[in-house]
């Protein structure tokens, strides 16, 4: 390892640090905040959902979904304010930008990791165990997950000092793919109305569906994680190629 990849690692392990303490300072509850988000849609939508309009879904699928599809919601949301919620450090010190995005994500990975305990129990009460292939299979989703964040953080919040416009965006596109997004549904619902090929076309389908199969049937399905780890990549690229072409002008522009 050179030395400014160890200077890289170690002001992320900063940021990061700085990120967990801050995220519930003075709040009682503490932690419990990132399980009872998520939980709560789950169970609002589930009551909706089967109780009320009587669809049939299960409770452990959505649970399944709701947590990884929270890391993604909050870090990207974020991540329009990586750069100019900064922009104090950003103005007097020199220092790698893409460290305040990189930190951001790690800090909504750290709380999704601290979730897969809560999900684990779901599961046991439900009565599913969970498979030895979770060793090899929830690191290689969460690689996949973490590299697609990754990029899209990079190029949202980059583009949003020079477009102040697309926080607002973003909250609306939020809103919109969770619901294009097999989450609060199951994924067959797509293949049997013809549109089983949003499966492929949403990004963030088959990341999903990809989580709910690890956790309730330890399967990764190897067709929709080549599919997901494509858009990972590009996404990535495209992140980093917009953030280190425009990264001279951050503190001009914040």
């Amino acid at each position: 390892m050179t030395q400014a990849s160890r200077h890289y690692r170690d002001l992320v392990l900063v940021l990061l640090t700085k990120e967990l303490k801050l995220r519930y300072k003075f709040t009682v509850l503490g932690y419990a905040w990132s399980v009872l988000h998520p939980l709560a849609f789950a169970l609002v939508y589930f009551l909706l959902l089967k109780k009320i309009m009587r669809v049939d879904i299960e409770l452990l699928n959505l649970i399944c979904a709701m947590f990884p599809w929270q890391w993604f919601q909050n870090s990207v949301s974020a991540s329009n304010n990586a750069f100019l919620g900064n922009w104090t450090l950003i103005k007097k010190v020199r220092f790698p930008r893409s460290t305040l995005v990189v930190a951001g994500v790690l800090n909504d990975l750290v709380h999704f990791a601290a979730s897969i305990p809560v999900i684990l129990a779901f599961m046991l009460g439900l009565g599913f165990l969970p498979a030895w292939s979770w060793i090899w299979q929830v690191p290689a989703l969460i690689a996949v997950q973490l590299a697609f964040i990754l990029g899209l953080a990079l190029l949202m919040g980059t583009a949003n000092l020079f477009f102040r416009d697309l926080e607002r965006l973003t909250a609306l596109a939020l809103m919109l793919w969770l619901y294009l997004t097999p989450v609060i549904y199951p994924a067959r619902f797509l293949d049997d109305r013809g549109f089983g090929w949003l499966l492929y076309a949403n990004p963030m389908a088959p990341v999903i569906v990809s989580w709910q199969e690890v956790f309730l049937r330890g399967v990764l399905p190897l067709d929709l994680l080549a599919v997901a780890a494509g858009y990972a990549a590009a996404a990535f690229a495209l992140g980093h190629w917009l953030y280190r072409r425009l990264e001279w002008r951050f503190a001009e522009i914040v």
